[in-house]
């Protein structure tokens, strides 16, 4: 199917998302749409998807105009999308969430044959590897996200719409999807990537669509792109790619843990003597595949889980019976994995969650009294000096971009002075700008004697911020490498298993 967009405008109150867009796109064709957070490219795709109304302009499908007055309207269509948030339910099977809407069956029963039967087909057809009978929670996020391509493919989408979908998965599941996508290019179907990362952009699309501040601002075969370019493009402005790491000064230890343990139970990972010594003025970085005791580690230094082995220490004292108030009251800071389930309340105000775990400091009240001149200014200030694109900090965290919800989050966590912070994938979901922009800031207060336990699923990140690199594997501390001697395929190799404890 061929699909055109003509002159499509929308706005929320205050922002002008989407501008005049028009673009075509033909069958059998590996896409990508890039720009900053909050460039509209999202939004784009949600009035394609039918989940917006464009206030301006139309669809065509074929050359014919379309009015897309839901989801539902757009998959009929043959269009579909893979959602950043996986929408799964994890009490259920692979087939059933697969077909859960559309259940094959008769006089309301399910044909749970008919189902798994549907599920190995296009498995088979599209080098999903997934078992049908998997319970969703015991899979992998790679896993869990073939589901979601499942979903679409059930329903016979032959224009996929896939929204940052490598956010959450490892250098290796991210290039697992890639071969995915150019299978199903192959067989003819359209696929549209949205994306920051402008290294797997280049290395899987063949055309590519920038987007700035809500307007199409030009289309790129891949040949003619460069990440510096698109870059430029996406910014309106040179952007520093590399960053510029200067020489640790590394000062007394900060946190330390000694035979670290926890014991492996539903939805928790095992640590087992977990070991290591953190500095003042340094980053160290914690690679894994996910699910190999990183959030449980991060968890027992920001006091949400008690160790049942070994103990932690800040500054030479032990930190017995921490609690995530007395963390912060320490002056240890917590960028969560999950800005929407633990990092903001997606309902209060901007303002409001600028000033959580603060609310009794003197930058938002006196004497115990919150006083809403003193937050409003608070909450300016750290809006403009992290690039928080927003129209008023009176709106909630919940109408913001993605992007910008994880900005909001850095802009409380960093701000101030902590002694510590422990950084949970700072970046993800991020633009290039602002990953510029985040990469400076945790490098400049390193500089100035902050001491940063960082946690991503990004290889390249890891490198180019950590002084040293601590991988665990299966709960254990399996290496600590030197960032400046190690390179992201040797450490493909410890977070993997393929190497250990007796080659670092």
């Amino acid at each position: 199917m061929r699909v055109e967009l003509e002159a499509l405008s929308r706005s929320f109150p205050g922002v002008r998302a989407v501008q005049d867009v028009s673009l075509a796109y033909e069958p059998g064709r590996l896409y990508a749409l890039v720009g900053e957070n909050g460039a509209g490219k999202s939004t784009l795709m949600h009035l394609l998807y039918g989940m917006l109304p464009p206030d301006a302009g139309r669809i065509l499908v074929d050359g014919r105009p379309v009015r897309l007055a839901g989801s539902q309207d757009a998959i009929r269509l043959g269009i579909g999308m893979v959602h950043q948030h996986f929408m799964l339910v994890d009490t259920l099977t692979v087939a059933e969430n697969v077909v859960l809407g559309a259940e094959p069956g008769r006089w309301g029963r399910l044909d749970r044959g008919a189902a798994r039967a549907a599920v190995r087909r296009d498995a088979e057809r599209f080098g999903l590897a997934v078992d049908p009978d998997a319970p969703l929670e015991s899979l992998s996020v790679g896993e869990a996200q073939r589901v979601e391509i499942l979903k679409v493919l059930y329903r016979g989408a032959s224009f996929l719409i896939f929204d940052e979908p490598t956010g959450v998965l490892t250098p290796q599941e991210a290039r697992g999807l890639f071969a995915i996508l150019r299978r199903l290019r192959d067989e003819g179907k359209t696929v549209v990537l949205i994306s920051h990362k402008l290294d797997e952009v280049l290395s899987v699309a063949e055309i590519i669509d920038v987007m700035r501040r809500g307007r199409h601002v030009g289309r790129l075969a891949r040949e003619e792109a460069g990440a510096e370019r698109l870059a430029r493009m996406m910014v309106g402005r040179e952007v520093l790619l590399r960053v510029d790491k200067p020489p640790a000064a590394a000062g007394p230890p900060v946190l330390e843990a000694r035979g670290l343990g926890v014991r492996r139970r539903p939805g928790q990972a095992e640590l087992a003597d977990v070991s290591f010594i953190l500095r003042r003025g340094e980053i160290l970085g914690v690679a894994g595949v996910e699910g190999n005791g990183q959030r449980e580690l991060a968890a027992l230094v920001t006091g949400l889980l008690r160790p049942e082995a070994g103990e932690l220490r800040l500054d030479g004292r032990p930190l017995r019976g921490l609690t995530p108030r007395r963390a912060r009251d320490l002056g240890i800071r917590h960028v969560p994995e999950d800005r929407q389930r633990t990092g903001l309340v997606l309902d209060m105000s901007l303002r409001e969650n600028l000033i959580l775990g603060e609310e009794g400091s003197p930058a938002a009240g006196q004497a115990g009294v919150i006083l809403p001149g003193r937050v409003a200014a608070l909450a300016r200030r750290r809006v403009a000096e992290y690039d928080v694109r927003v129209a008023d900090t009176r709106q909630s965290a919940r109408a913001l971009s993605g992007g910008n919800q994880q900005k909001l989050v850095l802009a409380r966590e960093l701000d101030g002075d902590p002694r510590l912070l422990v950084a949970c994938h700072p970046t993800r979901g991020v633009d290039v700008g602002a990953i510029e922009y985040i990469h400076r800031t945790l490098l400049a207060k390193r500089t100035r004697g902050l001491a940063v336990l960082l946690f991503s699923s990004e290889l390249s990140e890891l490198l180019a911020l950590s002084d040293r690199i601590g991988v665990l594997y299966r709960g254990r501390l399996t290496a600590v490498l030197d960032a400046d001697v190690v390179d992201e395929e040797t450490l493909g190799l410890y977070i993997t298993g393929a190497r250990g404890v007796a080659d670092a």
